[in-house]
C-alpha cells in the first residue's frame, strides 16, 4: 500500500484501540448513555439525514467513475460492497443482538435517547449495515487516492504524495460520522458500528490485495487518458 493509504490505515486503526478502549471500559448501555448525552435539534437534524446516505445515496455516488468510463472502479466498489455485505448478514443471523430500542425495556431506570421522527428497529443490531456501508466506500476511494497521488507524485514531485495524506483523514472522517450517526440514532450499540467499520475496512483492502495488478492497470490508463486530454 502506499503512504496515502497507509496514513488512512494507521489513523483508523488509532481510532479502533479507542473505540476498543472504551468497549472495554464501560459497561454496554451506561457507554450507550454517555455517547448520547448531548443532543441538539441541528445534531438530529445532521446525523439522521447523514446516516440516511448509507441507504441509497452512497451508492449512486459509487456509480460516478462510470460517467468517466472508469467501469472497474465502480466495480470494485459493488464487489466490495456485495462481499462486505454478504459476511455481514452471516453475523446478524448467528448473533441476531437486539437493538439499543430493545435492550432497554429492560432497564426501567434507564432512559435511551431517541430522536423525533426516526422510526427505531429492535433487532438484528450486530454488525452496523450501516457503519459497513460507509467504511466501504470510504476505504476504496482512499485507496484509489492514495494510488493516484503516489503516481501523481513520480511525476510532479514530493509535495503531491504528502498531500495525499489530507484526503485520506477526510475519508476517514466521513467514515467515521457515518458509524456514529447510528448509535447517536440509538440504532446501534458502539460495538455493532466497530465490527461493522471493521468488515467494512478489511473487506476492500483484501479485495485491492488479490486484484491489484487489474486495478493498477486500470490507473495507468487513467492517467495516461488524462495526460492525453490535457495536452490535446
Amino acid at each position: 500500500m502506499k503512504k496515502g493509504f497507509i496514513i488512512y490505515g494507521i489513523a483508523y486503526l488509532l481510532l479502533l484501540m479507542f473505540v476498543v478502549g472504551l468497549l472495554y471500559s464501560y459497561p454496554k448501555l451506561e457507554l450507550h448513555l454517555l455517547l448520547n448525552s448531548y443532543h441538539t435539534k441541528l445534531q438530529d437534524v445532521f446525523f439522521t439525514y447523514y446516516s440516511m446516505l448509507a441507504e441509497g445515496p452512497i451508492y449512486v455516488l459509487g456509480l460516478l467513475p462510470i460517467l468517466w468510463k472508469h467501469i472497474k472502479l465502480t466495480l470494485f466498489f459493488a464487489l466490495s460492497e456485495l462481499s462486505g455485505g454478504a459476511v455481514l448478514q452471516l453475523l446478524k443471523a448467528l448473533f441476531d443482538m437486539p437493538r439499543p430500542a430493545s435492550a432497554f425495556e429492560n432497564c426501567p431506570d434507564m432512559v435511551l435517547p431517541v430522536v423525533e421522527g426516526v422510526s427505531m428497529h429492535h433487532s438484528n443490531s450486530f454488525p452496523s449495515g450501516h457503519a459497513s456501508t460507509f467504511f466501504v466506500f470510504c476505504t476504496c476511494y482512499a485507496i484509489f487516492l492514495a494510488y493516484h497521488h503516489h503516481s501523481s507524485a513520480r511525476r510532479n514531485g514530493r509535495k503531491s504524495l504528502y498531500m495525499s495524506g489530507f484526503p485520506s483523514l477526510l475519508l476517514l472522517l466521513l467514515a467515521a460520522l457515518g458509524a456514529y450517526s447510528r448509535v447517536y440514532l440509538s440504532q446501534h450499540f458502539l460495538s455493532d458500528v466497530c465490527v461493522g467499520s471493521l468488515i467494512g475496512f478489511i473487506t476492500p483492502c483484501l479485495l485491492f490485495y488479490f486484484g491489484k495488478n487489474k486495478i493498477l492497470r486500470l490507473q495507468r490508463h487513467t492517467l495516461t487518458s488524462g495526460q492525453r486530454i490535457t495536452s490535446e
